[in-house]
Formats: structure tokens, sequence, C-alpha cells
């Protein structure tokens, strides 16, 4: 089995470097990833429940899709991609916006990305991978928001850290102006 590899970027978002997700989580280095959120044509957000089996948040509820482009793979590829191998959907997405964020977990893995983040619509079926997703389910961003403020250890930490920075995205864009998201 080929062990899977990251990229490294500096603040910039430039690559320097090649490496081993395991031990890119374990030393806290910066690298690429994106998070993939959807919304059905009533503008609810679509969660999902990650596996029992994922290496670090396991069993927290987490937007669509969220993962790492490959060396040589462009993040809006592996933005579809990984959405087909979650959830078995191929949405058109949309890039909305970046951040970078950092966060701890109790196994001693950190998670230290330039995250980039799309949008799309969904509204068929979910053929979820049971190894990546326990389950979905779409809800509506004021009741994510609450669910948020009230309980924050449902949730995985970067999702916690975007979700303010969609809602902002999103009431600048035409999904936020009620056309999608309500």
């Amino acid at each position: 089995m080929k062990l899977e590899e990251v990229i490294l970027v500096n603040e910039a978002d430039v690559e320097i470097g090649i490496m081993e997700k395991m031990e890119v989580h374990r030393q806290a280095l910066l690298h690429r990833a994106f998070s993939v959120f959807l919304f059905n044509n009533k503008g609810e957000m679509l969660l999902q429940r990650r596996a029992m089996n994922k290496y670090h948040s396991a069993g927290l509820w987490t937007n669509a899709c969220c993962s790492h482009p490959r060396p040589g793979e462009s993040v809006e590829s592996a933005a579809l991609r990984r959405t087909g191998e979650e959830l078995g959907i191929y949405p058109q997405l949309e890039k909305a916006f970046v951040f970078t964020y950092r966060a701890s977990f109790e196994n001693g893995l950190t998670e230290h990305e330039y995250d980039h983040v799309f949008i799309g619509i969904h509204d068929g079926e979910i053929n979820a991978d049971p190894n990546e997703v326990s389950e979905v389910k779409y809800l509506p961003m004021s009741e994510i928001e609450k669910e948020l403020s009230s309980y924050t250890n449902r949730y995985t930490a970067w999702f916690q850290i975007a979700f303010q920075k969609l809602k902002d995205h999103l009431s600048q864009t035409d999904l936020g102006s009620g056309k999608i998201v309500q």
C-alpha cells in the first residue's frame, strides 16, 4: 500500500515540498487542503458525520467533504475527486475563499492547513462510502449555528472555523441573497 502524501506550503500557498500525510500531522506542518460545502435547493447545508475509523475527529459532524490534493493534482480536481469518493456525487463546485487554521487533537496529531473552500449545489442521492462517512443530513444554516453555539464538541474543529467564514462569504454572494441559502 502506497503512503499518502500531501503538499507542504508556505503562508502564501506556494508549494515548498511533499511529505507523508501522517508525518505532516505529527509535525504540525502547514499543508494544502480543501473543504467542500454543499447545499440543496432549499438552502440547507449537507453535513456528514465522519466514520468512526478516521484518524482524528472520528464520529464528528462536518462539512460535505474535506481532504488534501495529491502532489501534482489541482485543488479543484482533488475536491471533485474526493467528493466522488466519499459521497458518490460529482457536483459542480465554485471556489469561494481560502483560510489558514491550526487545530491539535488528543491523539497528538495537528491539522495546520491552508484550506481552499468550495461551494456547490446537490439535490440528488448520496452514496456515501461507509469507510469515510457514517451518516449524512441536510440542515438549515440557522439550525447549524444554534448547534455550534450549544454543542461544539459534536463538530470538527475546522468546520467550526469555516462555518463563520462561509456565512460571511455567503452574505456577499448570490447564494446568500435568498436564491439558495436561507
